[in-house]
């Protein structure tokens, strides 16, 4: 009921101001233009996670980051079943194993896998990159505070300090930060944004703020980015949510990476990160990221 009230106020706000429900920190709800996708894109590249097994000449699990802030990410908890990617979060009272350690154990930077929360990330580096076009995956969102799924894009110049984002930049599609915030209504919202210059103190970046989907922990939705070398246009379900230039827009190739990740740091969960509250799962419980089909257009 109360979702339902703060929509209700959000389209109020929106015919007296399309940014006030930004301003007061509330989501909005789509109504830019139509993607009007067939007419404007063809089909190049897609997965439609029909098989039994994730399709390694498409994606890859990121081995060398085992640590990700308050958990772990290891390629066990991904699993493609009934046509659908499923990255499953759970609490770990004996760490996985690690499958590279005996390659790569000797790297400064390649942390011991223990007793913790543990989810999961495939990425299409050094598999599959684009350069504009349009981008889009359809998914069901997991059901837990204190964490976070995201399809989003990279590439290996975004740590480049120059004051552009021209060469690189992180283009977050979607994150979903926000479950069960129903005190102001953003339960069923999605935030998207940008990043560049790196993570440190140069780090710079925007955000289109929250959007509304429609019941996504529950039902599939689709997020989508357009990008082109003057923009990106974000949307849900085929309605634009906004646009982003700041920077400048990354005019290299970028790979896709669909992940889940849990608030905290060094491994240890239960931290507020952005909005997610602290995770409320217990051992035992689990949240599944469902991602039924990744699609990549280019333009007519």
């Amino acid at each position: 009921m109360m979702v339902k009230i703060i929509r209700a106020l959000v389209a109020i706000l929106m015919m007296l101001s399309p940014s006030l429900p930004h301003q007061l920190s509330l989501p909005a709800i789509p109504k830019g233009q139509d993607l009007n996708l067939d007419s404007r894109f063809e089909l190049v590249w897609s997965d439609e996670f029909d098989g039994t097994e994730l399709d390694r000449t498409k994606w890859q699990y990121p081995w060398w980051e085992t640590e990700r802030k308050g958990g772990y990410w290891h390629e066990d908890m991904v699993d493609v079943k009934d046509g659908n990617l499923v990255i499953t979060t759970a609490y770990m009272s004996e760490p996985l194993d690690n499958y590279y350690d005996e390659i790569w154990g000797d790297r400064i930077d390649f942390d011991e896998y223990k007793e913790g929360w543990y989810t999961g990330c495939i990425t299409g580096i050094n598999t599959v990159e684009h350069l504009y076009g349009y981008f889009e995956c359809r998914a069901i969102l997991p059901k837990s505070t204190g964490m976070w799924s995201a399809f989003w894009m990279m590439n290996d110049k975004v740590e480049n300090v120059d004051g552009s984002g021209k060469d690189g930049t992180e283009v977050d599609i979607f994150e979903s930060m926000y479950y069960k915030d129903v005190s102001w209504g953003a339960g069923d919202a999605v935030v998207s944004g940008i990043h560049y210059d790196g993570y440190g103190a140069d780090h710079k970046g925007d955000s289109i703020g929250k959007w509304f989907a429609n019941n996504p922990y529950e039902e599939y939705n689709t997020y989508g980015l357009e990008w082109n070398e003057n923009e990106y246009i974000f949307y849900i379900n085929g309605v634009e949510t906004g646009r982003l230039s700041t920077g400048g827009v990354s005019q290299n190739p970028e790979y896709l990476l669909l992940s889940c990740e849990v608030a905290g740091e060094n491994g240890v969960a239960n931290a507020d990160r952005h909005g997610t509250g602290k995770i409320s799962m217990k051992p035992g419980d689990t949240a599944e990221f469902i991602v039924d089909y990744v699609r990549v257009y280019q333009y007519k």
